[in-house]
């Protein structure tokens, strides 16, 4: 599946990853008689059963809480300079578009991968510049590196630090959408425009 790494790999992996996203993790590399834009999985994603903790502090059981939703899920980080700001700029300009019978079936999920800097306030708070109907999780590293694994994701690695002490995090770089069928069928990888969005979600919507 599609994967950022940090930014001072990016140059010389690019290429190899998108081959490695197409050819060598399941997705299909065309839509072929698909209807979704979004890239289609060679073997759907159950919805995972994980519990974390939100930014209230609250405990929060992914199964149960988006049972009967079209879930799009996301691992990032709030210093992400790309990939994560224009994945969830994207879904939420669409999502403000799009009539409630749509948007009420839909929850958006961001797990970071960073939790020693992403504090519960600071993930509360950037994820409400986007919407505030989204949902920021927070785990202990060795549980966000499980719940990658259960949706088979490239686990999240941390760069070395630079001289400052500042430092990114390489994650997967691919949005799962789990539909009411408790099944991730469609993946979006980094590059999903604005109109696929809006033409896949009223379509992930009626799924059941």
């Amino acid at each position: 599946m599609t994967y950022s790494p940090p930014r001072r790999l990016r140059t010389s992996m690019v290429i190899l990853i998108e081959m490695l996203a197409i050819a060598g993790c399941g997705i299909s590399a065309e839509s072929g008689g698909s209807a979704y834009r979004g890239a289609m999985l060679g073997k759907a994603v159950p919805r995972p059963s994980f519990t974390l903790t939100d930014t209230h502090g609250q405990p929060f059981d992914f199964r149960a809480q988006t049972d009967d939703t079209v879930t799009l899920l996301f691992f990032g980080y709030l210093s992400c300079p790309d990939v994560c700001p224009v994945h969830l700029s994207n879904i939420a300009t669409v999502m403000r578009g799009l009539p409630y019978e749509v948007t009420g079936k839909i929850r958006v999920v961001f797990v970071t991968t960073d939790p020693a800097r992403d504090t519960p306030e600071k993930l509360h708070a950037w994820l409400a510049g986007f919407d505030p109907s989204f949902v920021g999780l927070r785990g202990t590293p060795e549980q966000i590196k499980a719940i990658e694994k259960m949706v088979d994701v490239a686990p999240a690695v941390a760069a070395a630090p630079d001289s400052a002490g500042a430092y990114e995090v390489g994650h997967a770089a691919q949005v799962l959408a789990f539909t009411r069928d408790d099944s991730a069928h469609v993946v979006y990888p980094f590059g999903t425009r604005q109109a696929d969005w809006a033409h896949d979600l009223p379509l992930l919507a009626k799924v059941k």
